[in-house]
């Protein structure tokens, strides 16, 4: 279950049962959460094992939505694997290093397991415009792309350590979307710094940069501020003879985008639209698997690419405290 599943997943659900009657089977979830059993809840049924749910539904025509921390991932999956699972959708990260992602990897493939990954962003009507705005290339060619994902998260991250640094919380939805915009890069450039309230320190979970250079030569930055007290999820594409400013609904209280378009001499055009991604993303993930596809669903490889860069990144930033550490440790000179 975990937050994501009783926040984001069970109205989404929901949403997808009352936009596509028929996609879902009739009857409530069946929801089992370990660490923090789940309220009672109307369309919710709790079980208190995974056996128990697996009994409740036949796992080979039931989806199962994984949404606990990266850091339990493989063995979860593992066992829901074990249980006859096949259809599994997956909260991102992926995983967090790449140990973790070959673990996945060598579950996928022994047990023939269909995942899908929380990249709802990919699926985002705001996404769809600026890939087109790409493809089209009406604007001229693409040079550059800045992210900013900026809220404050200091209660969650100190109560819960449910993520090991900044690089995994907001930055894979941002990593996969420039991904598919820009195609494939490589890091140039990482930071991270600590979140700070009052006399308590969480290391590496306040701030993440990253900048990347695309094999097309597009350049990307990246901006995640945990620490920020405003929300803001923004991306900017410079083109040759445009520049387009998006933003990505910020809570689940209203699901709306805007998408401005800046011209040379200042002319500017502005569009307001509805943006709900996380139903859109689960009711394309049940119509395939209802079509019972065999290929790979298209949010597992720009997971891995991104699983990869952000490994490096976090290695890159770990050698820079190394680095600073050591000189911070040289003595003095009298």
């Amino acid at each position: 279950m975990g937050r994501a599943g009783r926040g984001l997943h069970l109205p989404s659900l929901d949403k997808v049962r009352a936009a596509a009657p028929g996609l879902l089977a009739d009857g409530p979830v069946v929801a089992f959460d370990p660490l923090r059993p789940p309220p009672d809840v109307p369309g919710m049924v709790r079980a208190e094992s995974l056996e128990e749910a697996a009994r409740c539904r036949p796992p080979a025509l039931t989806v199962a939505h994984l949404c606990t921390p990266p850091q339990a991932r493989a063995a979860l999956l593992a066992r829901l694997a074990g249980l006859g699972y096949r259809k599994i959708i997956v909260e991102k990260p992926l995983a967090v290093d790449l140990p973790g992602l070959a673990e996945v990897a060598r579950i996928r493939r022994r047990w023939g397991l269909d995942v899908a990954v929380a990249t709802h962003w990919l699926d985002s009507d705001l996404t769809r415009r600026l890939r087109t705005a790409v493809a089209a290339g009406e604007y001229g060619a693409l040079r550059r792309i800045r992210v900013v994902q900026n809220k404050p998260r200091f209660t969650r991250s100190i109560a819960a350590r449910d993520h090991p640094t900044a690089f995994d919380v907001e930055l894979p939805h941002a990593l996969a979307v420039v991904l598919s915009l820009a195609g494939g890069a490589r890091i140039v450039d990482a930071s991270w710094d600590d979140l700070v309230l009052g006399r308590t320190r969480v290391p590496r979970l306040g701030r993440a940069r990253l900048r990347l250079e695309h094999a097309g030569g597009v350049r990307t930055e990246i901006d995640s501020d945990l620490t920020s007290p405003v929300r803001e999820r923004s991306i900017t594409l410079h083109f040759d003879r445009a520049v387009l400013v998006g933003h990505y609904p910020c809570s689940d209280t209203d699901h709306t985008a805007q998408l401005r378009t800046v011209r040379p001499g200042g002319e500017a055009s502005r569009a307001v639209f509805t943006d709900d991604a996380f139903p859109a993303f689960l009711h394309g993930a049940y119509v395939r698997y209802a079509r019972s596809v065999t290929s790979m669903h298209r949010t597992l490889p720009v997971q891995v690419d991104a699983v990869r860069l952000l490994t490096e990144a976090k290695r890159l930033c770990a050698a820079e405290d190394v680095a600073g550490e050591e000189v911070r440790d040289v003595p003095a000179v009298r």
